[in-house]
């Protein structure tokens, strides 16, 4: 082990942090309703959502990391996989009826239902990216 390579590692590290922190903000951004406030007054629903997209953003980082050829790289191919994953939280949303009032309710199935899409969306767009 070099001090390049940990400089790389660390470099990789941070990259995919910001990267995962900027897409979650993004997506709390652009959903209807405050996922943090619903997951500290003890809401399920809103806790298996977030959770689920956090996963299924962390997989596509992973992949994007394990893969490629620089920094740059990394930050580019993230950036494009992850607008496809909020694009995963528009998709669930239309096609749940009253989705937002389901999460706001603490309906667990509809956080389960997104957070597993998120997780299934992030898992097919890892592999899209090793091509």
């Amino acid at each position: 082990m070099t001090l390049a390579a940990v400089g790389a590692y660390l470099s990789y590290v941070a990259g995919g942090l910001a990267l995962l922190i900027a897409a979650l903000a993004i997506y709390s951004a652009i959903t209807p309703y405050h996922e943090v406030r619903l997951i500290r007054a003890g809401n399920e629903a809103a806790a298996c959502c977030f959770g689920g997209t956090a996963i299924g953003l962390a997989i596509v980082v992973y992949t994007v990391a394990a893969n490629s050829v620089s920094w740059i790289d990394m930050v580019v191919w993230s950036a494009l996989a992850l607008v496809f994953q909020l694009l995963a939280f528009l998709l669930v949303s239309m096609v749940l009826p009253g989705f937002r009032h389901g999460i706001e309710a603490g309906r667990t199935s509809y956080g389960i239902a997104l957070g597993a899409f998120s997780i299934a969306v992030g898992l097919l767009n890892a592999g899209s990216l090793t091509t």
